[in-house]
């Protein structure tokens, strides 16, 4: 074989900065998917209900599933995934903010203008 072989696996990098307008939805939403998730015992329900009543931040983290953002990418498979979330302070104006700058110097475009299937721009395309 004349090409080198490279690993088929890919690290993907996401940050993502949301703005809860409504924290009351957000832990409802939280705790009924805790309340119906047929994988998690009565132990583990408990505390993951007090966790999502105290911090918006921990509901964020029980509603984002990364196999969501890729589930349906075709030819890949999710093999591993870890996520957190934390309330910060934020300022858009902050240059320390300035997400179309990668850290290899490589400048990211975001679009939020749709396309003709009103999907967000190619790079900005989530699905939450």
């Amino acid at each position: 074989m004349s090409t080198p072989e490279t690993s088929r696996f890919v690290r993907l990098h996401v940050d993502l900065v949301l703005q809860v307008d409504d924290e009351d939805a957000v832990t409802g939403a939280a705790l009924a998917r805790i309340a119906g998730d047929g994988d998690m015992t009565d132990a583990e329900r408990l505390p993951a209900r007090n966790a999502v009543g105290e911090d918006a931040a921990e509901a964020l983290a029980y509603l984002v599933d990364p196999f969501n953002l890729v589930g349906d990418v075709p030819g890949v498979e999710l093999q591993q995934a870890s996520w957190s979330s934390e309330q910060i302070d934020y300022d858009p104006d902050s240059p320390e903010w300035d997400l179309d700058e990668g850290d290899d110097g490589e400048t990211y475009v975001v679009s939020d203008k749709s396309d003709d299937r009103g999907d967000r721009g190619e790079e900005g395309n989530t699905d939450k």
